[in-house]
């Protein structure tokens, strides 16, 4: 089963200085943080402030290649978590209405479906995983909540650049 979430928001590890994804179920209190790359984080943070540039980014272009090909993203899952990291598809749709799996480092898959408007899902078995401890999160969901809320713009303005 897949679970339907939306982007919270990036937020900073305040151990290691790491950006974090934070999804957040569309129906439900679940959470999942995913740690990403500097420039990952600085894509989505870009692009979630409504930033736009005289020339396409790389996942704008992206997006642009897709639409070209008359192919669509049709949505992007959260699949697998294995030894500590997350794997993730991007499920696009041809104009003759054939599907293709492509696989993505999840970061790269939500730039993606940010930009093309596209759903993102987050397996059941991953969010279990997460919530039972199988993941190395020392995090517990209230405090990832008091965290976020905690949080104030400049904390990212030092820490993420544009």
């Amino acid at each position: 089963m897949m679970v339907e979430m939306d982007v919270q928001g990036i937020t900073l590890d305040p151990i290691s200085n790491m950006p974090i994804l934070v999804l957040k179920s569309k129906e439900t209190n679940d959470i999942l943080p995913i740690w990403i790359g500097v420039f990952e984080a600085n894509s989505i943070a870009m692009y979630l402030e409504c930033m736009t540039y005289p020339r396409p980014l790389t996942y704008d272009l992206v997006t642009a290649l897709i639409e070209s090909l008359s192919s669509t993203v049709e949505q992007v899952n959260i699949h697998t978590v294995k030894d500590n990291t997350f794997y993730a598809s991007i499920i696009l749709k041809d104009a003759n209405g054939n599907t293709v799996e492509v696989d993505a480092r999840p970061s790269d898959a939500v730039n993606i479906a940010l930009r093309s408007g596209s759903p993102i899902y987050v397996s059941q078995e991953v969010l279990n995983q997460v919530k039972n401890g199988n993941k190395e999160i020392d995090l517990e969901e209230e405090d990832i909540k008091e965290w976020i809320d905690s949080l104030k713009p400049e904390d990212f303005e030092r820490n993420i650049e544009f």
